[in-house]
Parts: C-alpha cells; sequence; structure tokens
C-alpha cells in the first residue's frame, strides 16, 4: 500500500496522508493561499499531502449553480500549486473523454462516487497511467468496490486509492459504515476517509446541499482509529461564502490544530497494531 511514487521522497509509511483543499477551483489567488497554508502545515506535521481542487463541478442540483471558471484556467492553477509548492495534486473527471485532458496537469484523477461504476471512465483514467482515487458509491457496499479496483487494474494501472464518503440513509443523511475501511484495504490498496462529504446533506429543497461540519473531527477521529491510510477533507478559509459545498467544507483555520489531534492518533494507532 505504499505511495512513494506519488509522494517520492516525503513519503511517510508510518503517518496517515491526507487529500485537502477547496472543493472547487474558484480562482488563481484564493486557490493559491490556501495551498500555502495546508503545505506549510502539512510540512510541519510531516504529513504527506496531495492538494485537492475540482477543475469544474459536473454534479450540481441546480442549474444556477457555481461549476467552474473554465477548464484549462482550473487545471492550469493545479498545475502552478504542483509546481510551485512541489507537491502533488488530484481533481475529479466526470467523463471518460476528460481523462487525458486533466491527466496533463495533475497527479492523481478521482472518480466521483455517483460514476464509481462506469466502466469507460475507469479504464480511460486507468491508461493515463496516473493514480485513480474512486469514491465507493454511496450505494454500494465496500466488498462491491473490489471490481472498480479490478477494472484500472485489468487496464494495466496498479496505481489506486479507494475513498469512502459514506452511504445513503433514507434521503437527506449519510451514515459511515467504518466495517468498510478494513474490508476495502483487504483489496491491498490505500484506502481513504472522506471526512466532509460523509457529511453532506443531500436532497434539500432549497436545491443546496446541507451539511455538519461540526462532526468532521469525530469522523477523522474514527477513521484513523480503524486503519484508514489517509483523510480527505475540504477546507476553506470563509465556508460560507465558498462557491461550492460551503456547507459541509472545514475552516481553513481549524485544519491545523485538528491534524495536531490526528498526529497523535495515529501513533497510538500504530502502537497498538505493533503490540
Amino acid at each position: 500500500m505504499q505511495l512513494n511514487t506519488l509522494f517520492q521522497q516525503k513519503s511517510n509509511p508510518d503517518q496517515f496522508f491526507l487529500m485537502a483543499g477547496p472543493c472547487a477551483v474558484e480562482g488563481e489567488e484564493i486557490v493559491m493561499q490556501i495551498a500555502e497554508r495546508i503545505v506549510a502545515l502539512t510540512d510541519k506535521l510531516r504529513i504527506p499531502l496531495v492538494f485537492k481542487g475540482s477543475y469544474r463541478k459536473a454534479n450540481r442540483t441546480r442549474l444556477d449553480s457555481f461549476t467552474g471558471i473554465g477548464d484549462e484556467k482550473a487545471l492550469k492553477i493545479l498545475a502552478k500549486i504542483r509546481d510551485t509548492f512541489g507537491v502533488p495534486v488530484v481533481t475529479d473527471i466526470h467523463a471518460a473523454n476528460e481523462a487525458d485532458m486533466a491527466a496533463a496537469y495533475v497527479d492523481v484523477l478521482q472518480i466521483p462516487a455517483f460514476l464509481c461504476r462506469q466502466t469507460d471512465i475507469l479504464v480511460a483514467a486507468a491508461q493515463t497511467g496516473k493514480y485513480v482515487n474512486v469514491k465507493k458509491g454511496q450505494f454500494l457496499a465496500p466488498e462491491s468496490m473490489q471490481f472498480a479496483v479490478d477494472k484500472i487494474q485489468q487496464s494495466g494501472n496498479d496505481q489506486v486509492i479507494l475513498t469512502d464518503r459514506g452511504t445513503t440513509f433514507g434521503y437527506q443523511d449519510l451514515v459511515v459504515d467504518y466495517r468498510g475501511i478494513p474490508t476495502m484495504r483487504q483489496m491491498k490498496v490505500p484506502v481513504v476517509m472522506d471526512c466532509t462529504h460523509s457529511l453532506q446533506q443531500p436532497n434539500q429543497t432549497s436545491g443546496v446541499t446541507g451539511g455538519n461540519p461540526a462532526m468532521i473531527e469525530t469522523i477523522a477521529r474514527a477513521a484513523i482509529a480503524v486503519g484508514a491510510d489517509g483523510l480527505f477533507i475540504e477546507t476553506h478559509p470563509d465556508p460560507k461564502h465558498a462557491k461550492s459545498d460551503g456547507a459541509n467544507m472545514l475552516h481553513l483555520d481549524l485544519l491545523e490544530g485538528l491534524m495536531q489531534k490526528m498526529v497523535i492518533l495515529k501513533t497510538a494507532v500504530n502502537t497498538l497494531s505493533g503490540l
């Protein structure tokens, strides 16, 4: 489950890794500011980082919702973050014909949860040779993600990551079944817990997805405790005015304190694992 080719010399097999950044690339200045702060704190705490930003938001409830600033413009910003700060970057794709385009700028291609069974997207992402992070569908059992792993590996790419983001519970809530993390780790791939999207409250009558960010630390603690290899956290300096998913993002000011606690917890988990 090593990610040495992704993190290079910054890889730390005894530490969890972090996928973090804003939900969407809103503009160069704000995204660079977020990246600078996240890189500084993860360097300080020696946490391997993959910076996250969506170059386009294809799955929005309402037609008038923000979708992006332009594909190429946003992807160039992500590439600039990689080149400026020396960290890998991840973005999601929404169709098979987007894989090559995005792969020219980023290190990890992310497959959204709703699309995790789409064979053509998985194969196209695999064939770029990039890491492929597949979000577990809210409608799937953890065991079913073996088939997503198989599609990518059988397409000639062993660089697979799986991310849990909860399971649909009723119409407007998600729950996390933490049995899913060790279940998916048995597939011999790194497993990440999405601590922010798993707290979404979808299908609100306003057409704007709600969230419960006060529970982010709870989700993160439990994930590290049961052996998650990484944490996925969307963060923003002003979530109330973020252009996408602000209701469930972590305020950027809170990220360092949370990560300090997770490092302590990970050390304890490593100690228990060695007993």
